[in-house]
């Protein structure tokens, strides 16, 4: 056999050899740096392994930090996207709040914290007139704080856009501000219903008893069971009345969603919708 057949044979021979060569020689070194320091070389090491060991488990650490931050970022995107479309809802309803409610909207803030605190006046922001206690309005039949665990009625203003899109005769002489006072008094009424509905009956008073047993009647019914809601009966103004005009609102609030009637027994029972 030629020189020219073996050299392909002996080429990853002499790479092993090579390497063997190259361990040995590192194995050399570190015996004689070993003999060279006896006594402190091994401590030394063992110094090394603990802190490159407690290097590690902070890393640990701090990739586990980064990746429960990874994982909250789409939670905290959703918290932001809600809280923005809930912006935007609030920011509606004030637009479209008439100047008239004001009073009874912050009256009605002011009596649910009034077991906390009782401050003689209240300062807003330049964007909101400034109210005195004095000046709120005491209301005929004020409206009960929402128990815990229950959401006060819903409030479901209409902009000026949708009044605008009925029809005249549908419309007729109402005004935005009108339509508005009026939701607000429906849902005071709805809110008074469901106070008596789930109030115990030892708490209450001879003059509403008969009325609470019989609209907890009408509230255990499939139509009516688990929303809020009035009966014709409880209409008694100032800001909405059975005449003409009253009517006309309620027909307004039917063909724009935010009521929904039925009939329970002798009483017409309209359904408060919440705004989607």
């Amino acid at each position: 056999m030629d020189a020219g057949d073996g050299s392909p044979a002996t080429s990853p021979l002499d790479a092993v050899a090579a390497a063997f060569k190259s361990r040995v020689v590192e194995l050399q070194d570190l015996v004689l740096a070993r003999s060279m320091f006896p006594a402190t070389g091994v401590p030394d090491l063992k110094s090394v392994d603990a802190s490159v060991t407690a290097m590690e488990s902070q890393v640990q650490d701090i990739r586990r930090c980064l990746q429960e931050e990874l994982d909250a970022i789409p939670k905290a995107k959703k918290l932001i996207e809600w809280s923005l479309k809930q912006q935007e809802k609030l920011q509606h309803m004030l637009a479209n709040l008439p100047s008239g409610m004001r009073e009874d909207v912050f009256a009605t803030h002011f009596e649910q914290s009034s077991s906390r605190m009782q401050p003689e006046c209240f300062n807003f922001s330049s964007s909101v007139p400034e109210y005195n206690e004095c000046e709120l309005k005491i209301k005929e039949e004020p409206v009960a704080a929402p128990k815990k665990g229950r959401a006060p009625a819903p409030r479901w203003y209409i902009s000026s856009e949708e009044l605008d899109s009925l029809s005249s005769y549908m419309r007729g002489r109402l005004t935005l501000e009108k339509v508005n006072i009026a939701i607000n008094e429906v849902a005071s009424y709805a809110d008074v219903n469901a106070h008596l509905v789930t109030c115990p009956k030892q708490k209450l008073s001879a003059d509403v008893f008969d009325k609470a047993l019989e609209l907890r009647d009408i509230a255990a019914t499939g139509a009516v069971k688990g929303k809020p809601f009035f009966l014709e009966v409880d209409i008694k103004g100032p800001g909405l009345k059975l005449d003409n005009t009253g009517k006309a609102i309620l027909t307004v609030l039917r063909h724009l969603g935010r009521i929904h009637e039925t009939r329970i027994g002798h009483h017409r029972v309209f359904l408060l919708s919440k705004q989607a």
